[in-house]
C-alpha cells in the first residue's frame, strides 16, 4: 500500500546527502516523500522524487579552528536549534495538518521534526548520519572531553525547549540524542563502525553509506599515472587557508597528483600559486574522485569517512570539530589510516602520514575487510524495507 513518508532535515550536506538514495528507492516503490528543509539545500531530494517544504533552517555560522569547540561555540548551536524550531515548527504542523504523512523520518538534530510526529501522532523515525546513542552509549557524553558543555547551559537549553514545547502543546523531550531513541532509528554506518555497536538493539537498523545518483558521476585525473592525494575539509568548517597552503608545502614538487578542494569560503585566488602537480577547485565530484584515490587527506566528517572507506581509500584524518575527532580516532583504532593533531600539524607530519598510509599493508588489509563489510549493508533497499516493515 502506498504511503506518504515526511523527511525534516538540516541544510547540510553531511546530513541530506545519505538519505537521498532512500528517498529515491521509496519514490520507485511508489510512495509519495515530502522533504522539509532550506529549499536551497534540497535540490537532490527534488531530483529523486519528493516534494519540497521550504521551512527557513539557518546553520550556525561558526568556522572552528581545531577539533574542540569552546563554550560560546556549543551555547550559539544549541540556540540555533531553538530559534529552528521556534521558526519551522509552526509550519510542520500546518502542513501535516492538512496532508498528514504516515510517518516522520527527521534527522537526529531537527527535533521539531520529532515535535510534530508526535502532535498529529503519527511514527517517528530517526535518521543518523552520524553515531548513534542509546541507552548505554551517548554521543554527546563521549565528546565532553574536547567541547565545552557547560551543564547550567545545557539545563537552561532544555528548559527553554521544553517551554517551546508547551507552548505548541507537545513534549518536546531534553534535544538529546540519548534521550530520543524512536521506535525505528536507521544508522547509515555499519555496525562494525559504530562505537559499543553492540549495545543497539532491533530498535536500531544499520544501513551502511548509500550514494545514488551520485555514483554516476565522473571526473578524470590530470595524470592517470601519478598516485591521486585527495584533500577536503568538507563542506562547512572549511575556510582553512593557512591550511591549504601547508598542503602546497607538504606535496608541492613531491610524486602525488593532489586534488584540493577548498569550499565555497575560501577565495582560491589568496592562497597564492598553486603547484603545478594541484588541481584546486571549489569542490570535486567526491565519489568520483574517490574511485581513483590512493589516500584522502580528510576532516573525517562521516560521509566523506564512510565514502573512503567504501572505495578502500585510506585516511590521514585532520578533524575539525569534536564529532569529526570521534570519526577520525574510530578509523585509527580500526586500523583504517591515521588521526594528526589539528592544531599541532605541520606540513611535515602531512607528507609522513600521507606515504606512511599509502604503503601500509595491514591498513590495506583492514581496508578491504570493511570495505566487505560496508557493501554487504543492504543500504537503500534494507532502508525501504524497514520503513515499510515498520508501517505494516
Amino acid at each position: 500500500m502506498t504511503k506518504h513518508f515526511a523527511f525534516v532535515s538540516l541544510p547540510a550536506a553531511g546530513h541530506i546527502n545519505p538519505t537521498i538514495p532512500l528517498v529515491e528507492e521509496l519514490v520507485r516503490r511508489g510512495h509519495r516523500v515530502t522533504y522539509a528543509g532550506a529549499r536551497q539545500s534540497l535540490a537532490g531530494a527534488e531530483k529523486a522524487g519528493a516534494e519540497i517544504l521550504d521551512v527557513p533552517f539557518r546553520m550556525p555560522d561558526v568556522p572552528p579552528m581545531t577539533d574542540r569547540l569552546d563554550g560560546a561555540e556549543i551555547r550559539l548551536m544549541m540556540q540555533l536549534m531553538l530559534d529552528n524550531t521556534r521558526t519551522s515548527l509552526p509550519l510542520l504542523l500546518e502542513r501535516f495538518a492538512a496532508d498528514t504523512p504516515d510517518a516522520v523520518c527527521y534527522d537526529m538534530m531537527t527535533v521539531m521534526g520529532r515535535m510534530a510526529a508526535r502532535k498529529h501522532e503519527v511514527p517517528a523515525v530517526k535518521l543518523m548520519p552520524s553515531f548513534a546513542s542509546n541507552e548505554t552509549f551517548s554521543l554527546r557524553e563521549r565528546m565532553t572531553p574536547t567541547a565545552g558543555f557547560d551543564p547550567a547551559h545545557v539545563a537552561e537549553f532544555v528548559r527553554q525547549l521544553q517551554e517551546l514545547g508547551e507552548e505548541f502543546g507537545v513534549s518536546a523531550g531534553t534535544g538529546f540524542d540519548e534521550h530520543d531513541i524512536a521506535g525505528l532509528n536507521l544508522s547509515f554506518l555499519p555496525r562494525r563502525f559504530q562505537l559499543e555497536g553492540d549495545s543497539f538493539d532491533e530498535r536500531f537498523r544499520f544501513l551502511g553509506p548509500m550514494f545514488g545518483q551520485r555514483e554516476v558521476e565522473q571526473w578524470e585525473p590530470r595524470d592517470p599515472g601519478a598516485p591521486l592525494l585527495y584533500i577536503s575539509l568538507g563542506t562547512a568548517f572549511n575556510k582553512r587557508p593557512d591550511f591549504y597552503r601547508m598542503c602546497f608545502e607538504a606535496f608541492g614538487g613531491s610524486g602525488w597528483q593532489v586534488a584540493l578542494s577548498v569550499g565555497a569560503g575560501t577565495d582560491v585566488s589568496e592562497l597564492g600559486q598553486a603547484p603545478a602537480n594541484f588541481e584546486v577547485r571549489e569542490s570535486f565530484p567526491q565519489l568520483a574522485v574517490l574511485r581513483q584515490a590512493s589516500v584522502f587527506l580528510s576532516h573525517t566528517g562521516m560521509n566523506s569517512t564512510m565514502e573512503s572507506l567504501y572505495y578502500g581509500v585510506p585516511l590521514v584524518a585532520v578533524p575539525q570539530m569534536p564529532e569529526q575527532a570521534l570519526n577520525a580516532a574510530r578509523v585509527e583504532e580500526l586500523g583504517l589510516g591515521r588521526r594528526l593533531v589539528t592544531d599541532e600539524v605541520t606540513a611535515e607530519q602531512l607528507r609522513a602520514a600521507v606515504e606512511q598510509v599509502s604503503g601500509d599493508e595491514d591498513v590495506r588489509a583492514n581496508l578491504a575487510d570493511m570495505q566487505r563489510t560496508l557493501r554487504e549493508c543492504g543500504g537503500a533497499r534494507a532502508g525501504a524495507d524497514a520503513l515499510e516493515s515498520y508501517l505494516a
